[in-house]
């Protein structure tokens, strides 16, 4: 008799990544699906990624040496006064790079969680975090959103047992696009226990147009139980070659590096994010274009209507209940692609004009 290999339990049990929806070959439609920055790479990033095709037969250099130290660099820059006063600057050491933020994110779980122990994160939100969860061996802890999309920092406190190793904190919220205050965050930090990790997720700082803005890298300077998360592919526009980094004390960055996988940042992505770091004025500004497309596309659906999250990342969410899947079909066959949760609702991505203007159309068809 043949007996099959088994995966293992936890394996057997994960819930699909559902990616957002590509536009098919040869459509016309905007793909708003995924999040991603629908301007091309700037002009200096796209000679820098050609310049480094020429050395493809090699292996990248494995701890991203020039790109951590820039990285370092930046952040040290982007600290406050009091804040490089109290704590000094960021150094390269702090800083872990890896193929996208959700890789570096399981490096960081592979580093800290032991099987059965919890971590607990809001949900919903991104729907990479109870897949890797599970593939480290932890037991997640998922606790639901409060009003209008919203992190309930408080019922992420009281989920904290004795068991929980880490806390992963989604700012701004993916898929609702609420964001937290750095007075709400910092609150939160003192409530958990020094010996808990907490992942502050910042793929989307970048479109944050706050008053208290949540800022990671300051929080972490208070707190060595912090690890920062953000990512080249959304504001910056490298989605497609991959690079994420953490921000963590010394000792756990070390961890952290040991966990991730060798060379898993290609020499054409460590290229590209550090022209884009060069020409980050530049690349910032088509950020406040994508923030002011924001505003239009949310104005113009509270104008019909609709009651949104506030959101400060480059995407909205509309809460449809049964009707989604339903609604994104709709969208669809109009020329816009979204991404439906089914049962919940959709997440519409800021895209170009033409885009919004589409999908306004839609939407009030809806209503």
């Amino acid at each position: 008799m043949t007996r099959r290999v088994p995966l293992r339990p936890a394996v057997s049990a994960l819930p699909a990544y559902v990616p957002g929806a590509r536009v098919p070959v040869g459509a016309a439609a905007f793909k708003l699906s995924s999040n991603e920055n629908p301007y091309p790479p700037l002009a200096s990033v796209q000679a820098a990624i050609i310049d480094a095709a020429s050395d493809v037969n090699r292996y990248p250099d494995m701890f991203a040496t020039e790109l951590t130290e820039a990285l370092a660099q930046h952040l040290t820059a982007d600290l406050s006064p009091q804040a490089l006063e109290d704590h000094g600057a960021v150094s390269a050491e702090q800083v872990v790079v890896g193929n996208g933020s959700v890789a570096v994110l399981a490096h960081i779980l592979e580093a800290v969680v032991d099987a059965g122990d919890e971590v607990v994160y809001p949900w919903r939100s991104f729907e990479a975090y109870p897949i890797v969860v599970s593939v480290a061996g932890g037991t997640g802890v998922p606790v639901p959103l409060a009003a209008h999309g919203r992190l309930d920092l408080q019922a992420m406190a009281a989920a904290v047992t004795d068991r929980t190793r880490v806390v992963l904190v989604c700012t701004p919220n993916n898929p609702t696009g609420a964001a937290l205050t750095q007075t709400e965050l910092l609150d939160f930090l003192r409530t958990v226990p020094t010996d808990v990790l907490v992942v502050v997720d910042e793929a989307y700082l970048e479109f944050v147009r706050s008053d208290d803005p949540v800022d990671g890298t300051a929080a972490l300077a208070a707190h060595p139980n912090v690890v920062v998360l953000r990512t080249f592919s959304k504001a910056y526009g490298l989605a497609g070659l991959r690079v994420g980094y953490a921000v963590a004390r010394p000792r756990l960055a070390t961890g952290i590096r040991s966990a991730s996988t060798p060379f898993g940042v290609s020499h054409l992505a460590q290229r590209a994010a550090l022209a884009s770091l060069e020409a980050k004025d530049e690349l910032l500004a088509r950020v406040d274009t994508i923030v002011t497309e924001r505003a239009r596309l949310a104005d113009g659906l509270r104008d019909q209507g609709w009651d949104l999250p506030e959101s400060q990342a480059n995407f909205i969410w509309m809460e449809l209940g049964q009707r989604t899947a339903e609604r994104a079909a709709e969208a669809a066959a109009a020329g816009v692609i979204v991404r439906p949760f089914v049962g919940e609702g959709i997440r519409v991505s800021v895209g170009e004009h033409e885009a919004t203007d589409i999908f306004l159309r839609v939407a009030a068809g809806w209503r």
